[in-house]
């Protein structure tokens, strides 16, 4: 759907003309730079810094349900918006850019402990023994996050692992929560998130044991619909 013409005309009035893009680097922490200034959706999307090769990706838009500005970032087949970031006024855009943008894309390319939670610390699930459970490769899906290096998304929850087939754009994905201190799972199947229960365990050992009855036969059925749906 188009996005309304008053959304196009504020956005090029407000960043149509805009310096701040002139002094912006064309690559930073190993991701590039690219203005965009083009609809998507219900987003107008103005500019990015990207690394395909390492699926990483940080957009800044305005978005026309809210009218407010934005950044989403993508880690794999994970998207999620930046709350530091939000805003509906474009001076307060440019200022939280200058503030936060180069941390944020440096946290998407390099691990930072500090972005953990003391309460998601004391799970140590940077110091579990995974790699004889969890292999690089799994029925064809690339271990693309480890535990080694957990990602904070949204609500207290981190990406513990993810195995992904981005020629698929499926994947499966373990969870923590910190608020329910759970770990569960989720999978996309062609991108679209599905939930099971399978997995919901409240300690690294429980959660073992899961994997080890449930993982292989639930990335074998994932590879099944995601093929049988091409």
């Amino acid at each position: 759907m188009p996005l309304k013409e008053k959304i196009v005309q504020r956005v090029q009035e407000e960043a149509g003309e805009w310096p701040y893009l002139a002094d912006l680097p064309d690559e930073l922490h190993s991701m590039r730079f690219q203005r965009l200034y083009r609809e998507n959706e219900d987003m107008y999307e103005l500019f990015s810094y990207t690394n395909e090769e390492r699926h990483l990706g940080f957009c800044a838009y305005f978005h026309q349900e809210t009218e407010e500005y934005k950044v989403r970032v993508w880690i794999g087949l994970t998207e999620f918006c930046l709350l530091q970031f939000i805003t509906a006024s474009f001076e307060t855009f440019q200022h939280h850019l200058q503030q936060y943008m180069e941390a944020a894309i440096h946290d998407l390319v390099v691990y930072n402990p500090d972005s953990m939670s003391y309460v998601t610390r004391e799970m140590n699930i940077t110091a579990w023994d995974y790699k004889s459970l969890l292999p690089e490769r799994l029925e064809g899906f690339e271990l693309f996050i480890t535990p080694v290096s957990p990602v904070r998304v949204l609500n207290g929850s981190y990406i513990v692992f993810d195995y992904s087939d981005f020629a698929l754009k499926s994947n499966f994905i373990i969870y923590y929560n910190e608020f329910r201190c759970e770990f569960f799972g989720e999978a996309r199947i062609k991108n679209i998130p599905e939930m099971n229960y399978v997995f919901d365990s409240k300690s690294i050992p429980e959660l073992e044991e899961k994997l080890h009855g449930h993982l292989v036969e639930r990335l074998r059925e994932i590879r099944r619909r995601s093929v049988s749906e091409d």
